[in-house]
């Protein structure tokens, strides 16, 4: 079964992605901060990360530069998934290391496909 992580400071926007991704197969672990977030992909090593932006603490830029930069984590493809829809937060996500960038509301046939294409080894951004 196909884990991934969802950080993210929002129980709505986390549900949300839970119901999708436990509908279609997946098995979540979560985490509401980037501090979090990255201990629980060091901890369960998930296939996929999805990523929100703005948390208190560690954003989540920085979470995923630790996650990209660290040894353990760098074979984890990191979806950036936030409400920043502007082409410089993309090309930031995209040097942090993240392999896509999804702007919320996600609509549920996107967030499977650019899960499903991120572990295939595509960058979407």
């Amino acid at each position: 079964m196909v884990r991934v992580l969802i950080v993210d400071d929002s129980p709505t926007e986390t549900y949300k992605m839970e119901t999708v991704l436990v509908k279609n197969g997946y098995e979540v672990v979560k985490a509401d901060n980037g501090v979090d977030g990255v201990a629980a992909a060091k901890k369960h090593l998930p296939d996929a990360v999805l990523m929100d932006v703005v948390m208190p603490g560690l954003n989540g830029f920085q979470a995923t530069r630790q996650l990209t930069m660290a040894k353990e984590t760098t074979h984890i493809p990191v979806i950036i998934v936030t409400t920043k829809d502007q082409q410089t937060d993309k090309l930031w996500g995209k040097r942090q290391g993240a392999k896509g960038y999804l702007v919320k509301p996600v609509d549920s046939e996107k967030l499977i496909d650019a899960i499903k294409r991120v572990m295939a080894g595509e960058i979407l951004i």
